[in-house]
């Protein structure tokens, strides 16, 4: 009786180096993303076992994309200026550089969400980094990159999400300016269609309505520009303000500038927080909550790169960090 010898398959190899399927097909095909690691593994079990690809099957997953986009939401390119996204940009990219994998960026206008389909049309987009997601963005996500797409913000049921704990800092920063005595803490906010600046928001005034203190909220857009105006604005509005929370690190520094300009001595008449803890922050002495944003970042990367289909948030901590200012 003679016993015919089963072919390898692809999920042979795949189990033999303790891989996923799809992991082993882009190794075996040549494209698309996998850590050096695994392609070693791959490639060795492939020779001990003896597989021979099918070439219609190899046909199929070429073109899987060379690069991974970030998608930048916002009002204007000018969203593309802010520190903030450089380092996302960069934290990415040396996420990427392993397997192979280039990174660009692209502004999505707010209110054109459709041209997000439009930028992942291009088949050599392997993978999205969404960044100031909207539910507008989310749902247009092209089907072909859903296990293959990360949102820094709110995610859905296809799109899993990282983000930072805006409503716990900021919680923690108007906590520390009660606890030292200010009882008119007023806030620069950010733009509302922004779910951090919602947290943030609402933590805010939920704390100042348990101690049955005054809200007192001027708009902001994290840029140091608005947050000159909002301090002239905060003081001309409520003059005995002995605190103004900053939406963002450049929002209290924008703040700082204006009250000092105008003789207003901060901390001793006016305490002044942030929110971030970039460089200049330590620098100029800034009161402020941690923002690990390149952690943040290769976090997202790292679910694109690993295809993750599963929708949690993984939310990261955020805590005071106390300086001069306040």
């Amino acid at each position: 009786m003679t016993t015919v010898r089963r072919h390898a398959t692809l999920e042979d190899v795949a189990r033999a180096a303790g891989v996923s399927r799809s992991t082993a097909s882009r190794v075996l095909a040549e494209s698309g993303f996998a850590s050096p690691i695994a392609r070693e593994r791959v490639r060795d079990a492939a020779d001990r076992l003896g597989y021979v690809p099918n070439a219609a099957a190899r046909a199929l997953v070429r073109g899987a994309g060379v690069r991974l986009l970030v998608a930048v939401a916002g009002t204007s390119p000018t969203v593309l200026d802010d520190s903030y996204l450089d380092q996302v940009v960069s934290t990415t990219a040396q996420v990427c550089a392993p397997y192979g994998l280039g990174v660009t960026v692209a502004w999505v206008p707010l209110d054109q969400p459709g041209q997000l389909a439009r930028l992942a049309d291009d088949r050599a987009v392997a993978g999205l980094v969404l960044v100031n997601t909207t539910e507008a963005l989310l749902d247009v996500v092209p089907r072909r990159l859903y296990g293959r797409t990360a949102s820094i913000g709110i995610g859905s049921t296809a799109v899993p999400s990282v983000d930072i704990d805006n409503g716990g800092g900021t919680s923690a920063i108007v906590r520390h300016l009660y606890a030292a005595g200010r009882r008119r803490i007023a806030m620069v906010t950010g733009p509302a269609w922004l779910a951090c600046s919602r947290r943030s928001v609402e933590a805010y005034r939920g704390l100042l309505r348990e101690a049955g203190l005054p809200v007192r909220e001027v708009a902001g857009d994290f840029s140091a520009a608005r947050g000159r105006s909002a301090a002239r604005e905060v003081l001309h509005r409520w003059p005995d303000t002995d605190a103004i929370v900053g939406i963002s690190d450049a929002t209290a520094l924008g703040v700082i500038d204006q009250l000092r300009a105008d003789g207003v001595r901060v901390p001793a008449d006016v305490a002044v927080t942030g929110f971030d803890d970039i460089p200049l922050a330590s620098v100029t002495a800034l009161t402020t909550a941690s923002h690990p944003v390149r952690r943040i970042a290769a976090a997202a990367a790292t679910m694109v790169l690993e295809e993750r289909t599963a929708p949690p948030m993984t939310m990261f901590p955020s805590s005071l960090v106390l300086r001069e200012s306040a």
